[in-house]
């Protein structure tokens, strides 16, 4: 984790009493699935913001969320809307949540006015507006505008430099106000910074997913400091590829095989392979599957999972790790055929930590894994954050952070 700042302040860090009848904007992490009926399908994200959101409630702030959901690409999306997040987090909080079915403007800063110390506003979909993933100057200081502090609790999206993750909270130190982190994002940092600085070990690391590209500065941030990196899923057969090995159909980067096979030489041993491969004619629900040494895909077959020699020895590595960082899949976990992979090494993480390990799991897919397989619970630590997971453990400044007040 970069070390070239210090720690973001926290809520904790200001002075008594500054929180009483101010207006705080908090910068939530509220992308979560809705049901065919539009309600929110996993209400876990949003209660894991409740903490620091009822922190504010009763020092009497002023709480305004901001929140972005999917991809609207920067218009109005009846799909996207955030009100059934409102619905939620009123019956998770001890306050009455008022949505404003706007992210700017007059509407927002005529529901500011109006709100009491102590209340809660839901500011609609930030996506909606065409200058928040642009970090527009002009929407910051709009929303800059009624905020007189800002919090930072979103760690999934803190890797993006947009409105609300970097240029609200500078516009907000820039008017005199604090821009602190927030109680899910400084729980976040500091298991990834213990992890990192002083892990216990052995130490192993699990990587997959579909694309080695997005993955390689985190690979090179690893290989020094781990005992083993296990690569699964997908970007796998990058590896196969250069190697010299049929790879069929399976999905492979071509135009990575040259950074893949300097990978191998710089990791030697250290980088752990898969040894056999689910494959079939098409990665589909229902595919006639079947499990081949990596070296027997056929030319007109996809690899789509690790296959059960690959789990058993990736599972040897992980009972005998103090320390297991997983981020990626093992294979297309969301289809039956393809899941068995990822569900067994969300099983063996969930036995070494049983065993006394410190297993930390990045978000996205791998913490939809762990709870498929019926496994969070026991996991050490899963995180709500995929790609500013990775973003740290490749050594970034995740620029959500980068943007908040430093501890003094």
């Amino acid at each position: 984790m970069p070390e070239s700042r210090p720690r973001p302040r926290n809520a904790a860090d200001l002075p008594d009493g500054c929180l009483g009848g101010a207006t705080v904007a908090v910068r939530a992490d509220f992308n979560v699935p809705l049901t065919t009926a539009g309600e929110v399908a996993d209400p876990a994200r949003v209660a894991r913001a409740v903490p620091t959101i009822g922190d504010l409630v009763e020092a009497n702030a002023k709480v305004v969320i901001l929140s972005h959901l999917g991809r609207p690409g920067g218009r109005e999306d009846p799909a996207f809307t955030l009100e059934p997040v409102s619905r939620l987090l009123d019956d998770l909080l001890p306050a009455p949540v008022r949505f404003v079915p706007c992210a700017a403007g007059r509407q927002v800063t005529a529901a500011v006015d109006a709100a009491a110390p102590g209340s809660v506003l839901l500011l609609e979909n930030t996506r909606f507006l065409p200058g928040e993933t642009a970090n527009s100057p002009e929407l910051a200081a709009d929303w800059a505008a009624w905020a007189d502090h800002f919090v930072m609790d979103a760690f999934g999206t803190a890797h993006r430099a947009h409105a609300s993750t970097d240029g609200l909270p500078r516009a907000v130190r820039a008017k005199g106000g604090e821009a602190v982190a927030g109680r899910l994002l400084e729980r976040e940092l500091a298991v990834f910074r213990d992890t990192l600085r002083n892990p216990r070990r052995p130490f192993v690391a699990v990587l997959g997913g579909a694309k080695i590209s997005g993955k390689i500065g985190v690979i090179e941030a690893l290989l020094p400091r781990v005992d083993a990196l296990l690569a699964g899923g997908a970007m796998a057969n990058t590896f196969f590829r250069a190697m010299g090995m049929e790879t069929g159909a399976s999905l492979v980067e071509t135009g990575k095989t040259g950074v893949a096979a300097r990978l191998l030489r710089a990791a030697g041993a250290g980088l752990v392979l898969p040894v056999d491969c689910v494959t079939a004619p098409g990665i589909a629900p229902g595919a006639r599957t079947r499990v081949v040494d990596r070296s027997g895909i056929a030319p007109d077959e996809a690899a789509g999972d690790v296959g059960p020699v690959t789990v058993r020895l990736f599972g040897e590595y992980l009972a005998e790790a103090a320390t297991v960082v997983w981020n990626g899949p093992m294979g297309v976990f969301e289809t039956e055929e393809f899941s068995r992979g990822t569900v067994g090494i969300a099983r063996a993480a969930a036995d070494a930590a049983d065993a006394g390990a410190a297993v930390i799991v990045g978000g996205g897919d791998s913490a939809a894994a762990v709870r498929s397989a019926g496994v969070a619970a026991r996991i050490t630590h899963v995180s709500t954050g995929g790609g500013a997971a990775l973003d740290l453990l490749a050594g970034r400044e995740l620029p959500g952070v980068a943007a908040l007040s430093d501890r003094r």
